[in-house]
Formats: C-alpha cells, structure tokens, sequence
C-alpha cells in the first residue's frame, strides 16, 4: 500500500477534501448570481432582497441552491478521497512516519469536523489563492479570512447541523480552549459569532510544518531541553532514589497529570532530577522562567499559561516551573489559583520549583500531588561534586585542599558549577595560554558566586592585615586561631566524629569581641577571614534597621540566608547600637525591638558560619548575647611594649623615615590605641610629603596633636619635652 513519505504530503491530501467542498458552494454561487454580480458586495438589489427574504432562515441565498453537479457523485468522491487517505495514514505510520496533523488530533482530542474547520483556517498559510476564494464566497474582497459562518456554510448540510457545529467554536471547545485558532472581532463594533473570522494560531502553523520553534509569545520565559541526565548519575538519599525509580516504573502514571513540588534552594538537584525523571518516561523538558513571566506584561498570566500547556504538549514535554514561590506572594494569590487550575485541567507531568515549604489547599485533589524536599549536599558530596564538576583537572591541588573547600563553601551542585566557571574565566584572564586552574582562582570564584544580593544591606571589607599585624598579647592571639580552627575542622569533628548528631543548633561560630576603639577588633576580623579565605562583610546597621514594623527582621534574614552558603563572615561593628539589652516592655517600641533582638538570636543559632559582633562597651550588650558565643575575647589597651611593637610595624619599608625618630618616646609618652597610632603616622606622612622630605619627628608631633583635638583632648606644649618645636 502507498504511504504519505511526508507529513506535509498527507496535509496536501487532506486539503483535496477542503478544495472540493470549496468547489461545490463556488458552482452554487455562480449559479445562483443576480445580473448585479459585478457589484456584489457593494449594494443589494430589490431583487436580491426578495430572495433573501424567500429563502429558509440560517442559509446563504447559494448555499441551498443546486449544482451541475449529482449530490450523489459528490458523495461518492468525497468517500474515495477519505478511505484512500485512511488507508495511506495507516501504512504511513507502519513506516513510522509521524503525521503532524494526526498528532495534533491526538494531543488535543479534536473530532473531524474540528480537523476540517482547522484546514480551511490553514489554506491560506500554504496558498494566497484561498484568501481569494473567501472574499468571493464571502461577497467582500476585504474578508480574506474564512468567517465562522463561511466555515459552517462549507462543513454543515443543513440548518440543524450548523446549528450544532456552534459548539466547535466555545471557549471550552478544544479549538478554542487550546489556542489552536483564534476568534478575531472587527475592531469598530461587536460582533455575532456568525461575523467573526479564524485565524489559525502561527505556532500551530508551523508545527503542521515540521518546525518545532517555540511560540514567539513565550520564548522569552521559556526554553527546552531534551533530557541527558540519568537518574543513577543523581547524588541524592538513597531513600528519596529510591521511590523515584519505582515511579519510573509506571511511566503512564507520571505522564497522565502527576505534580511534584521541588522544594530547595538553587542548585541543589532540583532541575537535573526533574531531567532525569523526563528521561526515564522519554519526555523533554520545557522550562519555564517563572519571575520572568511574573514581571512581563507582554501577555495575559492565563494566556501565557494556556501557551505554556499548548507547548509542553507540542514539544512532548512535561513542564519545570522555576521560582514558583514567587506565586505564593500575598498579592499573586489570584495568579497562583489561574495556574493552579489550568495545571488541574491539563493532565500533564509537571514540575513545580521553589524554596519555600507549600501544600496545595483546596486544590491538587483528584491528581498526583508529590513534594520533595531537596536538603543542601553534605560535605563530603559537595567533594564530589567538586570532583566530578572539575573533570579530572588536577593543578587545582590535592584532595585534602578539596575537602578544606568544600567545608569552607557550603554550596550546592548548581553553585559549585558557576563557581567553577568563574574561577576558570579568571585562569583565563591570568594566562590565556595555558589556562591552569589554580586553588586561589577556585577560591576566587566561589567568593564571586556568593553575597550577590549581601552588598546591598553589608559592606565586603578586603583582608589586608596577617598574623605578625597583630599587635594583642599571647592569649588573645591564641584564641584568634583557636577561632579558625573551629571552621577548618569543622567537618571532621561534626561528620567524621558524629557531633553533627548532637546538635541540633549552634553549628556555626560566634564571637563577641569587646575592646575601645583602635584596639584591633576589625583587624582582628579581617585576619581570621584572609587565613580561612573567606568573604569578610561588615554589616551596615543603618540599612539594617527600620521603623516599620517586621522590616528589621526581613533584613536579617536576607543577610543570614544570603551569606548561608558560602559561610561567609558577618561582622557586626558597634553591634551595641542595635544588639544591646532588652528594655522592659514601656511600649509597642518597645516589645518590637525585643522581638528584634530575639529574632537575631534566633538567626545566630541557626546560621553555620562565622557571625562576630563587636562593641566598644562590653557593659552594654545583652546578656543573652554573650552566653551564646563560642569564643569572647577582650582587646585590651595596648601597654607601652605593645605600643612601641605598633609604632615599629605602622611604616611600609618603601616609607622615608628620619633617623631621629623616637618611636620610644612616642610609645611612652602617648597612651593610645593602635587605630590612632595609625591615623597619626598616616597625617604625618601627608605633613611629610608636602615639606618634600622624610617623616620626621616634627611630623609626628604635628600629627599627634591633630588626633588629640579629634579625640577632645588637648596636649600642652610640655607633654612633647624636647620635641616641643613641633608642636605649632
């Protein structure tokens, strides 16, 4: 038996159908043609009126009329074309060639009639000479689209079956319904159904044309992707892999309308398990941006929707919905319910992406609802994913520097890919020629990945100092490190040696820091950070608080759940400003700011990085504070010794220092912190510069004297002795 050898060829066969019928109303109407004809359409004749008037209600003055043609002949022709095309569509597909329009009947239950109303719609896309033919059996050159009664005048053999066949063209219809044709208005008045024109969807068109480009309207949000992603190659709980290779094993049940809720934050597996579970029932992808579609205003939400649904079924494709929390927003309520009951009527395998904790209510019932909750990777699966996202690269270092990284950046599959980019753009950038990665670039891309949104409420403070900086006496210093130490061992102690079973809360670092100004607090902060190559930000409590009411704690929760993955360390300078003692309950003011403090204390506990609060006057923090940090540590006044160590260390060695400089004298006769030696010699170095010369003690004494006067203090001419001259 002869067989279509392409889709378009069976198309062609199918429109000899449309051609004849288009034939025989155009035989009825040149038989039935007043002498006028040359005016049709422009006025009607008192003959013609009579006719009208004459003929039965519902029917064209031609459409009833008789033809040189046998009704009998007709008929006979219009079956030998239909059970020649039925006999090749099924040796066509015992070829295994796809029939683009029987699919099309297949993805959205369309009937003959529905099949034929959309040829007649789809003429015109293949040959003008159609919207030729609708003008003239429409009695107006500007109607080149098939109307809704011309359609039913070519398709309906009588009144009651016109009647009958309205129904194709209901919104519930799945014409209609999945935006295979649209009803088009004339602009200047509303119409009757009968009046209105088709217009056969542009998408639709080229799907019956072999092209499987996705719809204009939503490709700015939506993309697809065939699945490569096996579901063994998935680094997740073997329980939760478990129950999803026994869903594979009933592929018809996922595919009839089953929903998942992936619930995690990004990059920890969600869309690559997704791919996986498409994989499995052969299925693509089609992934949809949902914040995008949110903010456009390019399309209608359900018509974006209706769109999405048509695709997915198009495409083969079930549908990943990213950032479907956003939905769960107070003021998106409305947008949630039109998604929600479009995914109910649609039956398709549908994923749901999001971070938040969500269950349906009041909706979902009658098909699969299935939340799956996606925890950050351990830290020896972030080492595998290191490993495996590295492919085999090996000047990066060994595997211990690996797993030091790994426990540093506690980041998801997904992060450590685009940390990995970076870091291999910026080999890149350094060598074009050999492009080796280093640990540093590694590093270097994990702290770009990170903190994205943390600079708009902190301020990231670069490293600068070490360790021989560091000017605080033995116990101090050791603490320093000891405070290092918990964040580099920290993987062996909570994993390796179980303590991660004990805690429930409290995994992470917290440090109080008390001491004047100038003592060595941000130094102190800055060092921890560069010896663990961690992002340092101090955070800015300006921005922080507010006074409205829950925008503090919405604050510090973007700072916390921003700087989470990357254990970044939050410095809270003058945190007495805003941390200190709770007040007895006066007022609202009052209850809030205590509902504020708590709110930290509570973010503290839970965040498992390195949170260091610093205050000029340990007297005035909150109790509850102190109890709760890991390590407390006082930065005492410098001594003399102390002093003279700072004042040695101050100048940079490229620096043109006097001889005579008596950084003894200075050490013993000023009884100041470390941050205003360092504003001093940095104005005497200015003082120096303009005089052309060294630093000389004259500068010195110059500069000592503006820092006393900025510290409210005044010096008398005798506290300089010998050195009195520069006092002026």
């Amino acid at each position: 038996m002869q067989y279509y050898a392409t889709s378009l060829q069976h198309i062609l066969a199918e429109l000899e159908r449309i051609d004849l019928l288009i034939q025989v109303q155009l035989q009825r109407l040149q038989e039935n043609q007043s002498n006028d004809a040359a005016f049709q359409g422009l006025y009607i004749s008192e003959d013609e009126l009579e006719e009208l008037l004459a003929k039965p209600i519902g029917q064209p003055h031609w459409a009833t009329a008789t033809t040189p043609f046998d009704d009998d002949e007709v008929e006979a022709v219009f079956e030998e074309l239909a059970t020649n095309i039925q006999e090749r569509k099924a040796a066509s597909i015992q070829q295994g060639i796809t029939l683009r329009l029987e699919e099309l009947a297949l993805l959205f239950h369309l009937t003959t009639i529905d099949i034929n109303i959309l040829l007649i719609c789809f003429a015109p896309e293949l040959d003008l000479r159609y919207e030729s033919l609708y003008s003239y059996l429409q009695s107006d050159v500007t109607k080149k689209r098939p109307s809704v009664d011309l359609v039913l005048n070519l398709l309906c053999p009588s009144l009651e079956a016109k009647l009958a066949a309205r129904k194709h063209f209901l919104p519930s219809a799945p014409l209609i319904k999945h935006n295979l044709l649209q009803l088009c208005d004339d602009p200047s008045a509303q119409q009757p159904l009968l009046s209105k024109y088709l217009k056969i969807s542009e998408r639709i068109v080229n799907y019956l044309l072999d092209i499987d480009e996705i719809d204009s309207q939503i490709s700015i949000y939506t993309k697809y992707k065939l699945p490569q992603v096996k579901l063994e190659q998935l680094l997740l709980p073997t329980e939760i892999k478990q129950r999803f290779q026994l869903l594979t094993q009933e592929p018809q049940a996922l595919t009839e309308g089953c929903i998942f809720y992936f619930q995690g934050t990004y990059g920890v597996g969600k869309q690559a398990t997704a791919e996986a579970l498409c994989r499995e029932v052969n299925t693509g992808l089609l992934i949809v941006d949902g914040e995008r579609l949110l903010n456009t205003e390019a399309i209608a939400f359900d018509t974006a929707i209706n769109l999405v649904c048509r695709e997915a079924r198009l495409q083969n494709a079930a549908i990943y919905w990213k950032g479907f929390d956003r939905l769960l927003e107070n003021d998106k309520q409305a947008r949630l319910e039109l998604l929600i009951q479009q995914l109910e009527d649609a039956t398709l395998l549908t994923f749901l992406a999001g971070e938040v904790t969500w269950e349906p209510v009041d909706a979902l019932q009658d098909i699969p609802f299935l939340r799956v909750e996606f925890s950050t990777p351990t830290n020896a699966e972030r080492v595998q994913l290191w490993q495996k996202s590295l492919k085999g690269e090996t000047g990066y270092g060994s595997a211990t520097d690996l797993n030091i990284l790994a426990s540093k950046f506690r980041f998801s599959g997904g992060q450590i890919k685009d940390a990995i980019a970076t870091a291999r753009n910026i080999a890149y950038w350094r060598d074009p020629q050999q492009q080796k990665l280093t640990m540093a670039d590694i590093y270097a891309g994990c702290r770009l990945q990170s903190n994205r949104k943390l600079s708009n409420l902190a301020t990231k403070i670069n490293p600068h100092y070490y360790w021989d900086d560091l000017i605080l006496p033995p116990e101090q210093t050791q603490m320093l490190r000891e405070i290092c130490n918990s964040v580099k061992y920290r993987t062996l102690i909570y994993d390796e040696w179980g303590f991660d079973g004990k805690l429930a809360l409290g995994k992470g670092v917290n440090v109080f820091f008390a001491g004047l100004p100038g003592t060595g607090k941000t130094m102190s902060a800055g060092i921890i950070a560069g010896e663990l190559g961690l992002a340092l930000y101090k955070i800015d409590l300006s921005s922080v608080v507010s006074k409205y009411i829950g925008e503090t704690e919405k604050n510090l929760s973007s700072i916390f759940d921003e700087a989470q993955t990357s254990n970044a360390i939050l410095f809270f300078d003058e945190a007495d400003a805003l941390f200190g003692k709770r007040s007895e309950v006066r007022d609202s003011h009052d209850r809030y700011a205590n509902i504020e403090i708590s709110y930290l204390l509570q973010r503290i506990e839970e965040y498992q990085g390195v949170v260091i609060l610093a205050t000029n006057l340990r007297k005035n923090m909150d109790d509850a504070f102190v109890r709760r940090m890991h390590f407390s540590i006082e930065f005492p006044f410098p001594n003399k010794k102390e002093r003279r160590r700072i004042w040695e260390q101050i100048f940079p060695k490229t620096t043109p220092c006097s001889p005579d400089l008596d950084l003894d004298f200075m050490a013993q006769r000023f009884e100041i912190a470390g941050g205003n030696i360092r504003n001093i010699a940095l104005a005497s170095a200015f003082l120096a510069a303009d005089d052309g010369g060294a630093i000389s003690m004259d500068h010195l004494i110059s500069a000592t004297r503006r820092e006393y006067q900025k510290m409210g203090k005044m010096l008398s001419e005798g506290e300089f002795g010998e050195y009195a001259r520069g006092f002026n």
